[in-house]
């Protein structure tokens, strides 16, 4: 159990979305394990002790996210509903705890919130998130509830009636440093194509995988990868770590004369009509952060759809590669995303990116960098610009 912790307190510090002097870990096995920031551990075990869970992580992003936006919100709001499809499917929204609503001594608002909730933001401290069953959950709870804050906050910095201030934006400076460098758009070393056969095809699942993880191209490290050979499609299963593949990716008859397809991706039927479309050998699936952030935005001023993200019809584009709605896992992208894929590449609303390789990985995976550098600096000049016209 001890390394798992470690495991999973690597990876919040790699992937950028713990600071490691403000993250604790905790666990139950024989004993309650922890690891981290002593600080915050006395919090975490008042509260993991009043919880019927294995594992709970405590932890403040790098940046100051959860106090700036609870600055932004009503004080008297107790919940946020962002408007990524991580949060609709897996969150439903993250309860808000304000400093005066807890202590360590008296945890029992807190407690109760997460009893209902995946994980939730708490004013002074950062996100907490449970695990019901593992360590991993909870690694997956807080990377979520990460997920939606940034697009969250970062959204309402382009959106919300109230400009940026000095102080807000002050405070994110690490962030528009890090936005001046480009993602590296080198895929010269993956397995070059075709992927015609079995073992060159899970080699180069493999090696994509990895790499969009460590791009940091995913929310967590959650995404899907596909590849097709002779009426077979190759798939990584639901859940999987797309650094981690081996074993975990499901090869799948296309005439359904298997149940190989019980355990693959909730997107399967997304890619097997990608693949029918437009003739592509290789699919990468991920969540950059910048695509969905500006694929939320909508110039629409009369439009009477609610629900955007399944029931819009319109066609939007991010410089020009299409923006669509699709419902997650129900045959709304399946539907929506191989009609405008011939490019080689689309959005979905709020969701993500697909983008397919005629031979192999190289070129998906380049499209999907491309994009995101692209999201990246779009994103920062329309930000200073509105800065500069307040």
């Amino acid at each position: 159990m001890i390394r798992q912790i470690e495991k999973y307190a690597g990876k919040l510090a790699t992937d950028g979305s713990a600071d490691p002097e403000r993250t604790v870990l905790l666990a139950r096995d024989d004993r309650l394990l922890n690891w981290g920031s002593e600080i915050l551990l006395p919090l975490g075990q008042a509260v993991i002790e009043r919880l019927n869970i294995i594992s709970l992580v405590v932890a403040a992003p790098p940046l100051p996210l959860v106090d700036l936006l609870l600055r932004r919100i009503p004080a008297n709001d107790r919940r946020i509903v962002p408007q990524d499809t991580e949060t609709r499917t897996f969150l439903h929204d993250i309860p808000v705890i304000r400093r005066e609503q807890f202590s360590v001594e008296d945890p029992q608002y807190l407690v109760s919130q997460l009893g209902q909730r995946k994980g939730v933001l708490v004013e002074g401290v950062g996100i907490m998130a449970t695990g019901s069953v593992t360590v991993e959950q909870a690694y997956i709870n807080y990377s979520s509830v990460y997920h939606a804050l940034f697009v969250k906050f970062l959204l309402m910095l382009l959106i919300d009636p109230q400009a940026p201030t000095e102080e807000e934006i002050e405070a994110l400076d690490p962030l528009w440093q890090q936005l001046k460098t480009d993602i590296p758009r080198g895929s010269g070393d993956l397995l070059e194509g075709p992927l015609d056969e079995k073992e060159r095809i899970l080699q180069a699942m493999d090696q994509v995988g990895k790499r969009t993880v460590e791009l940091k191209l995913v929310d967590s490290f959650f995404g899907n990868i596909s590849s097709c050979l002779d009426g077979q499609l190759f798939i990584s299963q639901t859940g999987a770590s797309l650094d981690d593949l081996p074993g975990c990716i499901d090869r799948v008859p296309n005439d359904n004369s298997s149940t190989a397809g019980i355990t693959a991706s909730s997107e399967l039927i997304a890619h097997r009509a990608i693949f029918e479309h437009s003739g592509a050998r290789a699919i990468l699936h991920g969540h950059p952060k910048f695509s969905v952030i500006l694929s939320l935005i909508c110039q629409e001023t009369d439009c009477k759809i609610k629900d955007c993200w399944k029931d819009c019809d319109k066609i939007r584009y991010l410089d020009q590669v299409p923006i669509v709605a699709g419902e997650v896992g129900a045959g709304g992208i399946a539907r929506k995303v191989p009609p405008v894929i011939d490019g080689g590449i689309a959005v979905v609303y709020g969701h993500g990116v697909f983008a397919t390789g005629r031979l192999d990985f190289r070129q998906p995976l380049e499209a999907m960098i491309d994009l995101e550098n692209w999201c990246r600096h779009e994103y920062a000049r329309n930000l200073f610009e509105r800065c500069r016209n307040v």
